[in-house]
């Protein structure tokens, strides 16, 4: 097993432990992100192909899907798969079970929209230009990338390993152009500042 599928392992194993109850998975609010759903009502006209990468239980994804997007929604969780796809059976996304290192080449510079929301931090820093590189090649040229992440804050040793900025901006050196970049502040145990960041591909 390489050693980013070791450190994504315990996904899996949270979802398996409380299947019943998502209370206590953190992420697994069961509503869209707001900081997606701010995006959706800036933008009039969604179209084209949309990403989401690490889904959960779906939330985002069918928003997204409700918006206009054709949707692929990717984990490395099947038991979280599996409970997305019986909540949002009746909706047109397609739920793949995916690692964002090994995305079939099919899915290189394929999506007009995706997005990101705290999975890049939930791997350790030794990881984190790869799976930069790794979200950015999904992006098709012209296509949009929403990145939210927690911000560093000195304290954070993990897990989650929350971003810095020097970090956050990797992402330009991808063939990506930062269109808009904000910090918002959100109560957290994590910290208290996120990163929302819209890019364009080049």
């Amino acid at each position: 097993m390489q050693e980013h599928n070791k450190a994504s392992a315990w996904f899996d194993d949270l979802y398996k432990a409380h299947k019943d109850n998502h209370e206590n998975i953190p992420w697994a609010r069961k509503e869209v992100n707001p900081l997606l759903e701010s995006y959706l009502k800036e933008k009039i006209n969604h179209k084209g192909k949309a990403l989401v990468i690490g889904c959960g239980l779906g939330d985002d994804a069918y928003a997204l899907d409700q918006a206009g997007y054709n949707v692929l929604a990717i984990d490395v969780s099947q038991t979280a798969l599996d409970e997305a796809k019986k909540r949002f059976h009746s909706s047109n996304i397609n739920f793949e079970k995916q690692d964002i290192f090994d995305m079939p080449e099919k899915y290189h510079n394929h999506f007009d929209f995706v997005f990101e929301a705290l999975t890049i931090q939930s791997l350790p820093r030794e990881f984190r230009e790869r799976m930069l590189q790794a979200v950015a090649q999904t992006v098709k040229k012209d296509g949009k990338l929403l990145v939210v992440a927690h911000k560093y804050n000195g304290n954070n040793e993990g897990p989650p390993w929350p971003l810095k900025d020097e970090e956050i901006g990797l992402f330009t050196r991808h063939k990506l152009e930062e269109l808009h970049f904000s910090v918002v502040h959100e109560p957290s145990t994590i910290s208290d500042k996120k990163f929302r960041v819209l890019y364009k591909k080049l």
